[in-house]
């Protein structure tokens, strides 16, 4: 089985930030048009309204968040070296779901999408690779 290593990259996207409801971590979901005929855009926009609401549960404001941050200063924060937050959690939760997006839609295709954590939350970077018939 080919690995994303062994083909070079034939293309790079970036799926922007949507600003439109203030700072809150939330993707555009407009199918660009160099994924076509690569992913089905019900896939796309599947994966990318579902980050967007896994993003905004990491910032939820609960009643065990605000126990986290109180316990966290009462202990001079190495509790945070213990125990992770709600949203380490849920990070980790979204690193899953894009690793699972990633071998089942995206990379018989081969494309990968790569964690928007890795670059600050800034884009989403989608890897497009040569198919390897092409390679010589």
């Amino acid at each position: 089985m080919q690995t994303a290593e062994d083909l070079p990259v034939k293309k790079r996207i970036f799926v922007q930030r949507d600003f439109s409801d203030g700072m809150v971590v939330k993707f555009q979901s407009k199918f660009p048009v160099e994924l076509d005929n690569r992913i089905d855009r019900d896939v796309f926009e599947m994966t990318i309204v579902k980050l967007n609401q896994m993003y905004q549960e990491a910032e939820e404001v609960s009643a065990s968040s605000y126990c986290e941050g109180c316990l966290a200063c009462l202990t001079g924060y190495t509790l945070l070296l213990c125990v992770d937050t709600h949203y380490k959690k849920v990070l980790k939760k979204i690193s899953k779901y894009i690793d699972k997006q990633n071998k089942e839609q995206f990379w018989p295709h081969r494309v990968v999408m790569k964690d928007p954590f890795e670059n600050g939350l800034r884009s989403i970077e989608f890897i497009i690779y040569e198919t390897g018939e092409n390679v010589s």
